[in-house]
């Protein structure tokens, strides 16, 4: 192993001045998703096409809705088993030893749900590019079309089971005042007036609100860098979720979740919980929901 410690949180000059160190590998994990605005239809497309055009120098392209999920075509974001992640972490060059920074051009949700994977697999040699392809172009950092080195690396998984729940758990949870539930969504989303995508508009009961996506979220969206710890704590305080002694997040299919569940991390909490199902599972049962 060698070179120094990624921070969970990388800034562009970070990174800069560590492109082709041999044992940083980074991962564009860029996919773009939008909603049909009359039927709520999920509609996603690889951002693999932008990366062959033009990428961080050395990166890889990290295939979240294939490689990196369950093959499940109704929950399409799920993790999937630690042989199919190791696999794909080998195939991009990610083995023990390695250091990683993914980014996206999405807000960061997408590189922040890859990293919430590694770490849910035993490898916490990772972060976050913080405003990720937006910012480091924006800034006229360099750029390259060319396809990473290979390598021939191992992957071991370490499973972490205690960072993910099922919807059983998340039933439980409803009751329980040591745990916090928190919807990363949209606020329209969290309140079931905006558009329904998950089958029933509204949010699972008890839970608060801390968006990680749009207006008013976690994440700027000027320059789409995380806000400051201080302006992440206070939203998070506000919403009572570093109050109790759990938290739980969940979005429409766990990528706004990783998000804020990344967040909760920079402040050093550390008992978060990603519900994987989110209200792609949550919505199609006949589990509780609250509008509001």
């Amino acid at each position: 192993m060698t070179g120094d410690r990624v921070p969970a949180l990388v800034e562009p000059d970070w990174l800069e001045a560590r492109l082709g160190e041999p044992d940083l590998r980074v991962l564009d994990c860029t996919v773009h998703l939008d909603f049909d605005p009359e039927t709520g239809a999920r509609r996603s497309e690889s951002g693999r096409g932008d990366w062959e055009r033009a990428h961080v120098p050395g990166s890889a392209f990290a295939d979240i809705p294939g490689a990196l999920s369950a093959t499940d075509p109704d929950y399409p974001y799920q993790r999937p088993s630690p042989e199919r992640f190791a696999d794909a972490m080998e195939a991009l060059g990610v083995g023990d030893d390695s250091r990683v920074v993914c980014y996206d051009s999405e807000g960061n949700g997408w590189a922040a749900r890859v990293w919430w994977l590694l770490r849910a697999f035993g490898f916490d040699r990772a972060g976050v590019l913080n405003g990720g392809w937006n910012r480091w172009t924006a800034e006229g950092r360099p750029v390259s079309a060319a396809p990473p080195t290979e390598r021939e690396v191992t992957f071991t998984p370490d499973p972490r089971p205690e960072l993910f729940v099922e919807k059983e758990a998340v039933l439980e949870a409803i009751d329980d005042e040591a745990c916090c539930l928190v919807d990363a969504l949209r606020p329209a989303d969290h309140d079931g007036t905006g558009l329904v995508k998950y089958g029933r508009p509204g949010r699972i009961p008890g839970s608060v609100n801390v968006p990680a996506v749009g207006e008013d979220a976690i994440v700027d969206p000027g320059d789409d860098t995380y806000l400051p710890r201080g302006a992440l704590r206070e939203r998070f305080d506000e919403a009572g979720a570093t109050d109790g002694d759990r938290v739980i997040a969940y979005c429409g299919g766990g990528i706004a979740a990783s998000s804020a569940a990344f967040a909760l991390h920079l402040l050093g909490v550390e008992d978060v919980a990603v519900y994987d199902g989110s209200l792609a599972e949550w919505g199609r049962t006949d589990l509780p929901m609250e509008t509001g």
